[in-house]
């Protein structure tokens, strides 16, 4: 038997165990891996539904996730500082969770605990607690391989999905008539029911590989007449395996994400400092050692325009540590 004829053999194998393994994505969760939250567009508040590109794993998962976010508000012209303008800072602990069923389905759910911090040139103000549950399901209805240039295998695999994120997380009824410029983000949930539609893409040649996600997530309005706009998110991302005795597993990767979200309406009533776009790069890096996995990713914002130019995102960081069994 020749070599490449041996090496391809050896990659079938090892790769199609592996790709029988490769999971979807929650964030966000995405992201966010990922629960979806108010806020998603600027990954503040309730935090965004990417979560970087998850670990294989054959039945079960069960994992701890940290994120980071900052929002600067009520900014002048130019994204300008002003005497109103507040620094916002949202760090979510999320316990999250996936188990296979029959080999195509995957049921994915996640808790996050929110500790909220908003500082102004009056006051800082703290909102810590639970938040919502977010539920998935996701289908693989694509998953093949085949040999190419004699030596190398290609993988395709596709991913379906959809959910729904429960209002567990308390939402606040601001005290005062929430004006139609106002911000509606230090919450601790959107007190709504959301459903959440997601796409997932990947192609692998070898251990290098492009992975292609999408997301949507549709709002519905709360108890108190207040409903979080619609959002969309793209992310495309290239990564690469490095394989250590067999024993440790590498994967950095690279990417960027496109995120776009609808006005908030507040009684009928379209609140014009909310919704817009924001486009970021991202890298990070997953390892995985026998059982266990860890991994994170570091968002930088290249372009926004967020609540009309009257908020500004910083940079996110995301790190998971999770236990496949």
């Amino acid at each position: 038997m020749t070599k490449p004829l041996l090496q391809t053999k050896l990659y079938q194998k090892t790769l199609s165990f592996s790709m029988k393994k490769k999971i979807l994505f929650l964030l966000f969760i995405l992201s966010n891996i990922t629960a979806t939250f108010s806020c998603d567009i600027c990954s503040c508040g309730i935090g965004n539904n990417y979560i970087g590109i998850l670990p294989d794993f054959n039945q079960r998962i069960v994992g701890i996730r940290s994120r980071h976010n900052e929002i600067q508000t009520h900014l002048g012209q130019n994204n300008s500082n002003t005497y109103l303008t507040t620094q916002e800072n949202y760090h979510t602990v999320e316990i999250w969770g996936g188990w296979t069923l029959f080999q195509k389905i995957r049921l994915m759910a996640s808790a996050p605990y929110h500790l909220n911090k908003k500082t102004s040139a009056e006051k800082t103000e703290h909102r810590n607690g639970f938040g919502d549950v977010n539920v998935m399901a996701y289908y693989q209805l694509l998953n093949t391989k085949q040999t190419t240039f004699s030596t190398f295998l290609l993988v395709h695999s596709l991913w379906i999905g959809g959910g729904i994120k429960l209002p567990t997380g308390q939402y606040e009824t601001p005290t005062q008539t929430l004006q139609n410029t106002s911000l509606n983000l230090f919450q601790l949930g959107t007190g709504s029911y959301d459903f959440n539609f997601s796409a997932m893409y990947d192609v692998r040649l070898q251990d290098a590989g492009i992975n292609i996600l999408g997301n949507y997530k549709l709002s519905s309005e709360n108890s108190a007449a207040y409903q979080y706009g619609n959002k969309s998110s793209f992310n495309v991302q290239a990564y690469y395996k490095f394989n250590i005795k067999n024993q440790v597993k590498i994967m950095p990767n690279i990417g960027t994400q496109y995120e776009t979200a609808d006005t908030d309406t507040n009684k009928g009533l379209v609140v014009f400092s909310s919704g817009g776009n924001l486009f970021s790069t991202l890298v990070g890096v997953e390892v995985t050692f026998k059982k266990f996995a860890l991994g994170g990713n570091f968002q930088l914002p290249l372009w926004q325009n967020i609540a009309n130019e009257t908020a500004k995102a910083g940079n996110k960081l995301m790190l998971h540590v999770a236990y496949m069994f």
